[in-house]
């Protein structure tokens, strides 16, 4: 079984895929770190995330026994990622490793911006997961500010526009929803009642009843 779950930036689909993960014993992949870890790598060895050639030399190296750095985490990683995610040569090099980390005997959960669409297109079921952009600002703020970081909301709202902008526009592998996928709109919902929802989609999905507890 196949969950792939895709949406922008701070719309909450990790968490919910954690939790979905959990719920159905499955391993779960965020493909958000591994663009992390390659534009951490690549600034790590000097080179500029725009640089594509730097980035795709990080990428053939990518060690996933480093996608749980906290460091990834940071905001100024999260817009390098952005930049080296439209890299179309860093998509290809990233590629084989997603697909068979979907391909394990349980199968998976699997988060990102082209899972259903390009990852994987035969997926058992699809979510898209999203929210406004400004209630994707305002949890986000409210993260870094949690984590200590000095930032306004209209600053994390401008990033949001920014990567929003980039991850739909790019050529290589646009943020879109799958037209298979089942729509989740986070906006006015709590982690909780989105999880419950995800669960029934899914279930749904695969024939069987209740929910989530």
């Amino acid at each position: 079984m196949i969950i792939a779950v895709d949406g922008p930036a701070a719309s909450g689909k990790g968490t919910l895929s954690k939790r979905v993960a959990v719920h159905y014993a499955l391993a779960y992949l965020d493909t958000g770190s591994l663009y992390r870890a390659v534009a951490r790598d690549t600034v790590i060895a000097g080179g500029d995330p725009r640089d594509e050639d730097a980035a795709v030399a990080a990428a053939e190296k990518i060690d996933p026994d480093t996608l749980e750095d906290p460091g990834l985490r940071a905001r100024g990683v999260g817009e390098a990622a952005s930049i080296v995610a439209a890299h179309a040569k860093v998509r290809t090099a990233l590629l084989a490793y997603q697909r068979s980390f979907a391909k394990q005997p349980a199968g998976a959960v699997i988060d990102g911006r082209d899972i259903g669409t390009v990852i994987c297109p035969d997926a058992t079921v699809k979510l898209f997961v999203t929210a406004t952009p400004e209630e994707r600002a305002h949890r986000r703020y409210l993260q870094l500010i949690d984590g200590g970081v000095q930032v306004t909301e209209d600053e994390v709202l401008a990033d949001i526009r920014r990567r929003d902008e980039r991850d739909q526009g790019r050529e290589a592998a646009p943020l879109l929803k799958a037209d298979d996928a089942h729509l989740l709109d986070t906006t006015n919902l709590s982690i909780d009642a989105a999880f419950k929802a995800a669960i029934d989609v899914i279930d749904a999905a695969l024939g069987r009843t209740g929910s989530a507890s």
